[in-house]
């Protein structure tokens, strides 16, 4: 997975240990010119010719970030008490009990009750269909249009067919109706490699992954660059993986229940962006539950709508700019094949992700749900919290005045 600085960030805003974490476990470009550099985006076709140089603009010079998704969820698993991380479970069941709290059952005929349902059980999320009431995780999936080759080549292997320079650091070949994404994992020990092929028609096996595709890779990059062959050369029949993403929910909520990450928008991977929503999911509805926490469980239904107010519009764009993206590597899109087109596009296309402002999302989010609590003192509905929250905010302000005119009185 990658990580931009919006998701790093993010990682810092919800404990400084996750972000240590992360580092603990990530891999970087090897070159010090590229620190900073997200992909060499490169033309596919003769020479790797340099298309455009992206690099991302914070002060910590993220550049492209990756881990291991396994590596990184150990790490995480580690900040948590071991009685409350339970693995190996999988849903069967969601409903509400007249208490108002929510019973799972999972396969293993075991339940569990909460106060509140976060699912984020992925791309085919059970979670997801109980929420939006659809006849199958399946349901509101949608086949991309590509399709990937996936492989993994010792870096001492690559070196020795591209170079320390194309192989150390991370590299995109574009060209008709597919792109390569290379980069470094495991601490610069492998390279990482991606091969995107578009398909016309939809997907029709069972499977979203299949296996022993023998030399179909080959024959879907015939005719590419010296670069894209060498690499071609070190892969060993990789499996075929179709990408699928979500169709936009109508919502992320509804009553104590929650969808959070691919649960509630699945994407393509091609601004490496999607792991990165979740992690900003997770900053805000984790902030949302924590004010929840001095309040009581009935102001969960609130915290839900406030996050999803907030994290819907962002999310789902993103859903819809990767797949435009995808179109762009494989000279489809406004630009066709158009070289300067195609760099001014890359050049600007991630800063709005990159760049989001979180601690104005987080305000934003915590207005939403202050505003509610006032609006349930004002029809009568949970008096007493209500009026607690109310009187917490004006007392904040009060201290904040008092506080600005004894500084202006010194």
């Amino acid at each position: 997975m990658a990580f931009g600085p919006n998701a790093i960030r993010s990682m810092e805003l919800i404990d400084p240990a996750i972000r240590k974490a992360f580092n603990t476990r990530a891999t970087k470009n090897g070159a010090k010119e590229d620190e900073a550099t997200w992909i060499n985006f490169r033309c596919g076709l003769g020479e790797p010719d340099l298309i455009a140089k992206v690099q991302t603009t914070d002060h910590d010079k993220t550049g492209l970030s990756s881990v291991h998704r396994a590596h990184f969820i150990d790490e995480l698993a580690d900040l948590l008490p071991e009685e409350i991380a339970h693995f190996g479970k999988r849903l069967v069941g969601l409903a509400t009990l007249d208490s108002g709290k929510m019973q799972l059952a999972f396969e293993d005929d075991t339940t569990a009750h909460a106060d509140a349902v976060v699912g984020c059980d992925g791309v085919r999320s059970r979670v997801r269909q109980f929420l939006l009431d659809t006849k199958s995780p399946l349901e509101d999936l949608t086949f991309s249009g590509k399709y990937a080759y996936r492989g993994l080549i010792s870096m001492g292997m690559a070196k020795e067919a591209l170079g320390e320079y194309l192989s150390g650091n991370s590299q995109m070949y574009l060209g008709p109706e597919g792109h390569i994404l290379t980069y470094p994992i495991a601490h610069g020990k492998v390279m990482n490699v991606i091969a995107f092929k578009n398909q016309d028609t939809p997907w029709e096996h069972e499977s979203w992954v299949v296996k022993n595709q023998g030399d179909a890779f080959k024959r879907d990059f015939e005719g590419w660059g010296k670069p894209v062959q060498s690499i071609l050369q070190l892969l060993d029949s990789p499996d075929q993986w179709a990408l699928f993403d979500h169709q936009p929910a109508r919502t992320y909520c509804q009553g104590r229940v929650a969808i959070l990450g691919d649960a509630a928008h699945a994407s393509t991977p091609h601004q490496g962006a999607g792991a990165g929503q979740a992690i900003e999911d997770a900053l805000i509805l984790g902030r949302l539950l924590g004010d929840v926490q001095t309040q009581g469980a009935s102001d969960i239904p609130a915290a839900f709508r406030a996050y999803d107010a907030v994290r819907r519009p962002r999310s789902q764009k993103v859903v819809t700019t990767s797949r435009a993206a995808g179109l762009t590597y494989a000279f489809q899109g406004p630009d066709g094949g158009d070289v300067a087109g195609i760099q001014e596009e890359l050049l600007q296309r991630f800063q709005w992700i990159w760049e989001e402002d979180m601690e104005s999302q987080l305000a934003q989010a915590t207005t939403m749900l202050r505003g509610e609590r006032q609006v349930a003192v004002g029809t009568g509905r949970g008096l007493v919290w209500g009026w607690a929250a109310v009187w917490k905010q004006v007392l904040e302000d009060l201290v904040s005045r008092v506080l600005v005119f004894i500084r202006g009185s010194r």
